[in-house]
């Protein structure tokens, strides 16, 4: 039995432990958030135990893995304490947002010999594993560009999560896109150029970039074209936008995460999707099959994985986004390794 902690009670913290409610050979045992009523109403809904200092939450004992789910520039201090107390980790996705914060979380977990996993989902989404199958298998031939648009609507950054200023959609959403370009391509990125444009949110009080484009260029001169906004418009019929084309030498894939061939008019036209929800009363979908795959290796004494190295390798790159949205210049990765 893989017994486990939460840090961090907000939408994910949740979604984590009712993926796990159940799951063979697992068992969330205590949930840890610094707002005492957040962190309460998720052990009274999963019959856990609440904590505020996620430091008390580990000197309890009793915990094989600990799931960081705070935000994505607060996983340092959590994610190094866990590590030291013995636990696994499942790191909220990037890794961390500097590249010190990077380097004390490898350490700590490298010096504890536990093993870390990264918390990018879209490995276990079915369209992006089959777009990774093609091109590992041979189909694609050489990858020779990849253009990825992974957007959400202005509810994400004004309404859903409170941080979102400390935040961009360079991370919160190119990070996912970043490792699925790198795990595709299966290369080295050579470069990095970024645009982008910023006004429109902190107008209404969220100080950070409307849009960014990135445009990756990998050591052999191929290429992906990545997209992501937080400025759509709520009326959209999904919250989240996503599309993913891949063109290589043998063969090209066109994929609309975002329809799934699933559409509802009613009130209003929503694509819901397919991937989300629940079976049996049961979640379902990526982040859901991540972390399930996360307790399942541990339990069988199996590595588990994307690790530290695909961790700290986005952040370089997400890194060199800001870096070259700042100066305008493109920005070198030296001798960056393939994912």
């Amino acid at each position: 039995m893989v017994n486990v902690g939460i840090v961090g009670a907000g939408i994910r913290g949740q979604m984590y432990a009712q993926s796990l409610a159940g799951f063979p050979g697992a068992r969330v045992t205590a949930v840890c958030d610094l707002d005492p009523r957040t962190a309460q109403k998720a052990a009274d809904e999963f019959g856990l135990a609440a904590f505020t200092d996620h430091r008390a939450m580990l000197e309890r004992g009793g915990l094989d893995a600990v799931i960081v789910a705070t935000p994505d520039f607060a996983h340092r201090e959590a994610a190094v304490d866990a590590a030291r107390s013995g636990a696994h980790l499942l790191l909220e996705k990037p890794l961390a947002t500097t590249a010190e914060d990077c380097r004390a979380i490898a350490e700590a977990v490298r010096e504890a010999g536990v093993q870390c996993m990264v918390g990018f989902e879209n490995r276990w989404n079915p369209a992006i594993r089959r777009i990774h199958d093609l091109s590992a298998g041979g189909a694609l031939g050489d990858v020779l560009t990849q253009n990825i648009l992974l957007s959400n609507t202005y509810y994400v950054p004004t309404r859903m999560i409170p941080w979102a200023a400390r935040s961009s959609p360079a991370w919160f959403l190119m990070s996912h896109t970043v490792d699925a370009a790198l795990w595709v391509a299966d290369k080295p990125v050579a470069s990095v150029v970024a645009r982008g444009s910023r006004g429109r949110l902190a107008e209404l009080g969220v100080d950070t970039w409307d849009v960014v484009h990135a445009l990756l260029t990998f050591a052999d001169g191929t290429t992906a074209n990545l997209t992501s906004t937080w400025v759509l418009p709520e009326s959209s019929p999904s919250i989240i936008d996503f599309q993913y084309k891949v063109v290589g030498s043998r063969s090209a894939v066109d994929v609309d995460l975002q329809d799934q061939s699933f559409r509802h008019a009613g009130d209003s036209y929503t694509w819901p999707g397919m991937l989300g929800g629940e079976i049996d009363g049961r979640l379902q979908g990526p982040p859901t099959w991540m972390v399930q795959s996360f307790v399942a290796a541990l339990a069988e004494g199996k590595p588990v994985g994307p690790g530290l190295d695909q961790g700290a390798l986005v952040t370089d790159v997400v890194l060199a986004v800001l870096e070259s949205l700042r100066t305008g210049e493109a920005v070198p990765l030296a001798a960056t390794p393939a994912a």
